[in-house]
């Protein structure tokens, strides 16, 4: 038996291909499966449901590109959810911040951890501001829809959120499809993936093996 392997769901292509391109030797389960959900909580909801009824996973990694809602934090910094609500109150726990972000520190990437909140919408001004108010550090919109999900299907699956942050509070962008031409997140992104299986490799479950020599893409 051998570990299964790590599921990667992001919204974006561009997300997809950064993190195909990064150095995944050696990941516990081989090659991961990286999908794309698309954008906004429907979606990604929908897709991670499909997923997880099609294969078994030894872990879940929402992953891609975010917004900032407090001072202190730069584009290319990487912001790791120790949790994750949505603006109906839900609230979903996460242990893998810690680690996460110390093998991210080790490969020279700026982590921080910290509270994601998941809108329905794309968050400008003053409504980021009273996120970082209520506590949170960055925003998007799929994870809370990802784990939503993952807590019914798959409730024991080890599951870490990571956002790599492309706009801040001082400097927005005028709209979401604008985010993966932020070339330096992006390399961000591509360099986090060996943080990525050194963590998987303290959380991988059995699995029987399965050949294959790169990243599987799932749509």
């Amino acid at each position: 038996m051998t570990a299964a392997p790590l599921l990667v769901v992001c919204a974006l292509g561009p997300e997809v291909w950064a993190l195909r391109g990064g150095d995944w030797s050696g990941a516990a389960g081989g090659p991961p499966v990286l999908a794309r959900t698309g954008m906004g909580r429907s979606r990604a909801r929908r897709s991670l449901g499909h997923l997880l009824a099609q294969d078994s996973y030894g872990a879940l990694v929402v992953a891609g590109f975010g917004a900032a809602v407090g001072p202190g934090v730069q584009p290319g910094d990487v912001i790791v959810a120790d949790g994750v609500r949505d603006s109906e109150g839900g609230y979903h726990p996460l242990d893998s911040a810690k680690p996460l972000a110390k093998a991210l520190q080790a490969r020279g990437l700026t982590a921080h951890t910290g509270l994601h909140h998941t809108a329905d919408h794309v968050v400008r001004g003053a409504e980021r501001r009273a996120l970082y108010a209520q506590g949170a550090l960055a925003v998007d919109m799929e994870a809370a829809a990802v784990l939503s999900a993952r807590a019914e299907l798959r409730p024991a699956l080890p599951a870490a959120v990571l956002r790599v942050v492309v706009d801040t509070p001082e400097h927005e962008l005028l709209r979401p499809g604008t985010l993966p031409a932020g070339l330096r997140a992006w390399r961000a992104l591509r360099a986090a993936v060996p943080a990525l299986t050194e963590w998987y490799q303290q959380t991988a479950a059995p699995h029987e093996p399965q050949p294959s020599t790169l990243p599987q893409e799932a749509s």
